[in-house]
């Protein structure tokens, strides 16, 4: 089928990906703004602000793109990513801050992988575009909430 990218074992089209990385990057802003809630830990909660910087923009990015592509992109959650939110809203202190940097870099590690793939195999300009300059972003960002995620264990 033209236009469907392989992304592991599913075949995925330019919606399904702006759908889930807009998706993800909401459930990112959200835990983001959770963190600068409960974290003790300022390194955590300076992360947490760049998660809510660097997402709402994206988020802003993807909305443009699929504007312009007639696509309405979820103004809620995808239930995997709600999941996720409910479970760290349920804690406080360093068990937060522990969840919190293993769900942003299990996430990161997701969404790199989704970009590559878009990044390389998107038939739309704007959308592969959009992949290609996110990704050393993402990039970043997986790398301090690694090295985040080390200190708070």
């Amino acid at each position: 089928m033209a236009g469907t990218m392989m992304y592991g074992t599913r075949s995925i089209t330019e919606a399904t990906f702006l759908t889930e990385a807009a998706s993800s990057g909401m459930m990112e802003v959200q835990l983001g703004k959770l963190a600068l809630d409960r974290s003790a830990n300022s390194e955590v909660k300076k992360f947490a602000q760049m998660m809510v910087d660097h997402h709402t923009k994206a988020n802003q990015e993807l909305t443009t793109i699929a504007s312009g592509m007639n696509l309405t992109l979820p103004t809620t959650l995808l239930e995997d990513h709600q999941k996720i939110v409910d479970k760290l809203s349920k804690l406080t202190g360093s068990e937060f801050d522990e969840k919190y940097m293993d769900e942003m870099e299990t996430a990161h590690e997701r969404d790199i992988a989704l970009f590559e793939v878009v990044s390389n195999g998107a038939p739309t300009t704007s959308v592969r575009a959009f992949a290609i300059r996110t990704l050393p972003t993402l990039r970043i960002h997986e790398h301090h909430a690694d090295k985040l995620d080390d200190k708070v264990d």
